[in-house]
């Protein structure tokens, strides 16, 4: 039958070449020090080959500042994204961003007042670019006048980036077969990991990466 696929070793060299059969899942598995999963960290997949995800990173992300947090408390990014900082608390909240690793107070220049939420009366916001990517452009988020304040908005150099949930686990899809370089970002990590080097294939894959550091866990 002409409509029948066929599968032999030509049609899916030419698949290949068209980008069509080319991507694998990656589920990559965040473990802490201690060997238990880290959530929130930031999951980084550098493929050799060429292709897109199907889902692009957001060019715009909320992050709000309510009963003295940030939340979320990591939000990953493209480069460019235009992320909109809101005080939903009744007091006063300041917001900067900081990079890792800069002396207690420096920031890269952008920063907020933001006025307490009066009953009635919409919550203050500052919208800020996002504009440097990885690592060295990750923006940790302070406040002023509250010092526990913390978070992080990272701004992903590949558009394989996602952050770990709740069981520290990140599932990457649509990954171009072949060679790639996995990395993990986390803001507690202040000597970076060496990244790991691995084979991306159609078939679903399990990948674990321990960090060195136990991080503080939310309340």
């Amino acid at each position: 039958m002409r409509n029948r696929l066929w599968k032999g070793p030509l049609a899916l060299a030419a698949l290949a070449a068209s980008g069509l059969a080319t991507a694998g899942t990656l589920e990559v598995l965040v473990l802490d020090r201690d060997g238990k999963p880290t959530p929130d960290a930031v999951v980084v997949v550098v493929p050799s080959g060429k292709g897109q995800p199907k889902t692009p990173l957001p060019n715009s992300a909320v992050v709000n500042q309510e009963k003295q947090q940030f939340v979320p408390a990591v939000t990953v990014v493209a480069v460019g994204a235009r992320v909109r900082f809101t005080n939903t608390d009744p007091w006063n909240h300041h917001v900067r961003l900081g990079t890792a690793g800069a002396a207690a107070g420096n920031s890269d220049g952008q920063s907020a007042l933001l006025e307490g939420k009066a009953e009635g009366k919409p919550a203050s916001s500052a919208v800020f670019t996002m504009d440097k990517p990885g690592a060295a452009g990750a923006a940790l988020l302070g406040c002023f006048i509250h010092s526990r304040m913390s978070g992080v908005v990272y701004v992903a150099e590949s558009p394989w980036t996602v952050k770990t949930n709740a069981d520290g686990v990140a599932v990457l899809e649509d990954v171009p077969e072949g060679a790639a370089t996995l990395k993990v970002w986390h803001a507690a990590q202040l000597v970076e990991k060496a990244p790991q080097v691995l084979t991306v294939s159609h078939a679903p894959a399990k990948v674990t990466f321990q960090l060195d550091v136990v991080p503080r866990r939310r309340s």
